[in-house]
Protein backbone atom coordinates (compact mmCIF):
# COMPACT_ATOMS: atom_id res chain seq x y z
CA UNK A 1 0.00 0.00 0.00
CA UNK A 2 1.38 3.38 -0.95
CA UNK A 3 1.66 5.79 1.94
CA UNK A 4 2.60 9.35 2.66
CA UNK A 5 6.05 9.80 4.09
CA UNK A 6 4.63 11.59 7.12
CA UNK A 7 1.13 10.65 8.23
CA UNK A 8 -1.34 10.12 11.03
CA UNK A 9 0.05 8.25 14.00
CA UNK A 10 -0.42 7.97 17.73
CA UNK A 11 2.27 8.18 20.37
CA UNK A 12 1.68 8.09 24.11
CA UNK A 13 1.06 5.99 27.14
CA UNK A 14 -1.74 3.43 27.13
CA UNK A 15 -4.24 6.26 26.49
CA UNK A 16 -3.16 6.61 22.85
CA UNK A 17 -3.98 10.32 22.69
CA UNK A 18 -3.73 12.15 19.31
CA UNK A 19 -0.16 13.18 18.61
CA UNK A 20 0.76 16.79 19.40
CA UNK A 21 3.49 18.41 17.32
CA UNK A 22 3.04 21.52 19.48
CA UNK A 23 4.07 19.70 22.65
CA UNK A 24 7.10 18.10 21.03
CA UNK A 25 8.29 21.29 19.35
CA UNK A 26 8.04 23.13 22.67
CA UNK A 27 10.69 20.66 23.87
CA UNK A 28 12.98 22.11 21.17
CA UNK A 29 12.91 18.91 19.13
CA UNK A 30 13.61 19.33 15.42
CA UNK A 31 11.71 17.90 12.45
CA UNK A 32 14.65 15.78 11.31
CA UNK A 33 15.39 14.68 14.87
CA UNK A 34 12.24 12.57 14.75
CA UNK A 35 11.72 12.23 10.99
CA UNK A 36 15.35 11.49 10.16
CA UNK A 37 14.67 9.25 7.11
CA UNK A 38 12.76 12.03 5.30
CA UNK A 39 15.93 13.80 4.17
CA UNK A 40 17.03 10.77 2.13
CA UNK A 41 13.60 9.40 1.18
CA UNK A 42 13.10 8.99 -2.56
CA UNK A 43 9.98 6.80 -2.64
CA UNK A 44 6.39 7.35 -1.59
CA UNK A 45 6.45 3.91 0.02
CA UNK A 46 9.11 5.00 2.54
CA UNK A 47 7.85 5.27 6.11
CA UNK A 48 9.39 8.48 7.46
CA UNK A 49 7.60 8.38 10.80
CA UNK A 50 9.79 8.28 13.92
CA UNK A 51 11.06 4.82 14.70
CA UNK A 52 9.93 3.12 17.89
CA UNK A 53 13.46 3.57 19.24
CA UNK A 54 13.17 7.36 18.83
CA UNK A 55 9.88 7.45 20.75
CA UNK A 56 11.26 5.20 23.50
CA UNK A 57 13.79 7.90 24.26
CA UNK A 58 11.01 9.71 26.13
CA UNK A 59 7.92 7.48 26.08
CA UNK A 60 7.28 4.17 27.78
CA UNK A 61 5.60 1.67 25.47
CA UNK A 62 4.52 4.11 22.74
CA UNK A 63 1.61 3.20 20.49
CA UNK A 64 2.45 3.93 16.85
CA UNK A 65 -0.13 3.73 14.09
CA UNK A 66 0.98 3.01 10.54
CA UNK A 67 0.91 5.84 7.97
CA UNK A 68 -2.37 6.37 6.16
CA UNK A 69 -2.89 5.67 2.45
CA UNK A 70 -2.44 8.46 -0.05
CA UNK A 71 -3.78 9.23 -3.50
CA UNK A 72 -0.30 9.97 -4.89
CA UNK A 73 1.71 7.48 -6.88
CA UNK A 74 5.17 8.90 -6.16
CA UNK A 75 6.97 11.52 -4.11
CA UNK A 76 10.65 12.28 -3.51
CA UNK A 77 11.38 14.03 -0.20
CA UNK A 78 15.14 14.12 -0.88
CA UNK A 79 14.71 16.02 -4.14
CA UNK A 80 12.37 18.58 -2.58
CA UNK A 81 14.53 18.99 0.54
CA UNK A 82 17.55 19.71 -1.68
CA UNK A 83 15.73 22.75 -3.09
CA UNK A 84 15.82 24.44 0.29
CA UNK A 85 12.97 26.48 1.73
CA UNK A 86 10.09 26.51 -0.76
CA UNK A 87 7.92 28.75 1.43
CA UNK A 88 8.88 31.96 -0.45
CA UNK A 89 7.84 30.36 -3.77
CA UNK A 90 4.42 29.40 -2.45
CA UNK A 91 4.04 32.78 -0.75
CA UNK A 92 4.89 34.59 -3.99
CA UNK A 93 2.23 32.61 -5.88
CA UNK A 94 -0.36 33.61 -3.28
CA UNK A 95 0.74 37.25 -3.41
CA UNK A 96 0.45 37.48 -7.19
CA UNK A 97 -2.87 35.62 -7.30
CA UNK A 98 -1.69 32.51 -9.15
CA UNK A 99 -2.07 30.11 -6.22
CA UNK A 100 -4.84 27.73 -7.28
CA UNK A 101 -6.84 27.77 -4.07
CA UNK A 102 -8.84 30.35 -2.20
CA UNK A 103 -7.22 28.97 0.97
CA UNK A 104 -4.01 30.78 0.13
CA UNK A 105 -4.96 33.84 2.15
CA UNK A 106 -5.33 31.70 5.27
CA UNK A 107 -1.97 29.95 4.96
CA UNK A 108 0.00 33.00 3.81
CA UNK A 109 1.15 34.05 7.33
CA UNK A 110 2.44 30.52 7.96
CA UNK A 111 4.85 30.83 5.03
CA UNK A 112 7.01 33.43 6.79
CA UNK A 113 9.27 30.66 8.02
CA UNK A 114 12.92 29.71 7.78
CA UNK A 115 12.12 26.05 8.51
CA UNK A 116 12.07 24.34 5.10
CA UNK A 117 9.80 21.56 6.37
CA UNK A 118 7.12 24.08 7.33
CA UNK A 119 6.83 25.28 3.73
CA UNK A 120 4.69 22.23 3.04
CA UNK A 121 3.90 20.96 6.56
CA UNK A 122 2.46 24.15 7.99
CA UNK A 123 1.20 25.08 11.44
CA UNK A 124 3.13 22.39 13.29
CA UNK A 125 3.93 24.71 16.22
CA UNK A 126 0.21 24.95 17.02
CA UNK A 127 -0.84 21.45 15.94
CA UNK A 128 -2.27 19.24 18.70
CA UNK A 129 -3.46 16.48 16.38
CA UNK A 130 -2.49 15.27 12.94
CA UNK A 131 -4.97 16.45 10.30
CA UNK A 132 -4.99 17.08 6.56
CA UNK A 133 -3.87 20.64 7.30
CA UNK A 134 -0.45 19.23 8.21
CA UNK A 135 0.12 17.98 4.69
CA UNK A 136 0.85 19.77 1.41
CA UNK A 137 -2.21 20.81 -0.54
CA UNK A 138 -2.49 20.14 -4.26
CA UNK A 139 -2.32 23.89 -4.87
CA UNK A 140 1.14 23.88 -3.25
CA UNK A 141 2.39 21.27 -5.72
CA UNK A 142 0.90 23.19 -8.65
CA UNK A 143 3.03 26.25 -7.87
CA UNK A 144 5.91 24.40 -9.59
CA UNK A 145 4.20 21.44 -11.26
CA UNK A 146 1.92 23.70 -13.24
CA UNK A 147 0.88 21.51 -16.19
CA UNK A 148 -2.92 21.29 -15.98
CA UNK A 149 -4.63 19.19 -18.62
CA UNK A 150 -7.09 16.84 -16.92
CA UNK A 151 -7.35 13.93 -16.96
CA UNK A 152 -3.90 13.36 -18.50
CA UNK A 153 -1.96 15.64 -16.18
CA UNK A 154 -3.69 14.02 -13.16
CA UNK A 155 -2.04 10.71 -14.02
CA UNK A 156 1.42 12.23 -13.61
CA UNK A 157 0.99 12.17 -9.83
CA UNK A 158 -2.11 10.09 -9.11
CA UNK A 159 -2.76 6.39 -9.73
CA UNK A 160 -6.53 6.64 -9.95
CA UNK A 161 -7.47 10.18 -10.98
CA UNK A 162 -11.13 9.22 -11.37
CA UNK A 163 -11.38 8.83 -7.60
CA UNK A 164 -10.27 12.44 -7.09
CA UNK A 165 -13.48 13.93 -8.44
CA UNK A 166 -15.50 16.04 -5.99
CA UNK A 167 -18.68 14.50 -4.57
CA UNK A 168 -20.83 16.75 -6.76
CA UNK A 169 -19.35 15.21 -9.93
CA UNK A 170 -22.30 12.82 -10.04
CA UNK A 171 -23.56 10.82 -13.01
CA UNK A 172 -25.54 13.70 -14.52
CA UNK A 173 -22.86 16.31 -13.77
CA UNK A 174 -22.28 17.19 -17.41
CA UNK A 175 -25.95 18.05 -17.77
CA UNK A 176 -26.49 19.71 -14.38
CA UNK A 177 -23.30 21.61 -13.52
CA UNK A 178 -24.20 24.69 -15.57
CA UNK A 179 -27.54 25.27 -13.86
CA UNK A 180 -27.85 28.33 -11.64
CA UNK A 181 -29.09 26.23 -8.73
CA UNK A 182 -26.13 23.83 -8.94
CA UNK A 183 -24.37 23.75 -5.59
CA UNK A 184 -20.80 23.95 -6.84
CA UNK A 185 -17.87 25.66 -5.18
CA UNK A 186 -16.54 27.12 -8.42
CA UNK A 187 -13.46 28.56 -6.72
CA UNK A 188 -12.31 25.01 -6.04
CA UNK A 189 -12.42 24.08 -9.73
CA UNK A 190 -9.09 25.82 -10.38
CA UNK A 191 -7.05 23.15 -8.58
CA UNK A 192 -7.92 20.60 -11.27
CA UNK A 193 -8.84 22.81 -14.20
CA UNK A 194 -6.69 25.94 -13.72
CA UNK A 195 -7.87 29.55 -13.56
CA UNK A 196 -8.07 29.91 -17.35
CA UNK A 197 -10.43 26.98 -17.79
CA UNK A 198 -13.41 27.75 -20.04
CA UNK A 199 -16.51 25.87 -21.11
CA UNK A 200 -14.91 25.37 -24.51
CA UNK A 201 -12.18 23.36 -22.81
CA UNK A 202 -14.64 20.46 -22.72
CA UNK A 203 -17.48 21.51 -25.02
Amino acid sequence: MKVLAVAVFLVGQASGLPFSHQTHLQLKLTCTGCHAPAASSTRLEDNNLPSRAVCLGCHKDPVIKAPTPTVLNRFNHRKHAAMGNLAPLIAAAIDRGTYLSEGGVKIRPLLNTTNACEACHRGMAASTEVTKAAFPQMADCLVCHSQIDPPWSCELCHDKPKTLKPAYHVADFLDSHHRKDAKIDRTACAVCHGRKFTCLGCH
